[in-house]
């Protein structure tokens, strides 16, 4: 039972933070330029809805935040399914949590977000495709991982934690 409570834990902390800090930096990113925060979760709902997520006012942004959240916890969930089958990525979360987080900008923004009902999606290039694996990586990978190692049981000491160089 423990180590089913500690799994939960470590998919809802992990997926919820990871959550919390890609929203930020797209925050960060598209208020500057003029992008609503409502309109940013409106375009995450038009995955699942379509245009229509657009003329749904703060209904179609909860759905977008909600599909937002829901997204990275299976992101987290997947993570620690996997990292109870190996134990590398509970010994390396550093590393682990680069490879998974680039894993993930790879899979979403070139198979889960053109297989959806976005309109008119174009892949990131560029300078927007570097600060999409680093924030894929360090605010989505890395905190999963992180949470991963931390409830499910492999305690490394401080130094050889933050030591991820393999020795």
């Amino acid at each position: 039972m423990r180590q089913r409570t500690t799994a939960v834990a470590a998919i809802l902390y992990g997926g919820l933070t990871a959550g919390a800090l890609d929203h930020l930096s797209a925050c960060a990113t598209f208020i500057p330029r003029g992008v609503p925060a409502l309109g940013m979760l409106q375009y995450i709902a038009s995955g699942a809805i379509g245009q229509r997520a657009f003329s749904g006012g703060i209904a179609t942004a909860a759905l977008g935040l909600a599909v937002h959240f829901s997204l990275t916890t299976l992101m987290a969930a997947i993570y620690v399914f996997a990292a109870r089958r190996v134990p590398l990525l509970l010994a390396r979360p550093w590393s682990s949590g680069v490879v998974y987080g680039a894993a993930i900008c790879v899979v979403m923004n070139y198979v889960a977000v053109p297989l959806s009902l976005v309109a008119n999606w174009r892949a990131p290039r560029g300078w927007e495709l570097v600060g999409a694996f680093l924030a894929s990586c360090l605010y989505v990978g890395v905190p999963i991982a992180a949470f991963a190692t931390h409830f499910l049981g492999l305690r490394l000491s401080g130094p050889r934690l933050l030591d991820d160089s393999g020795g």
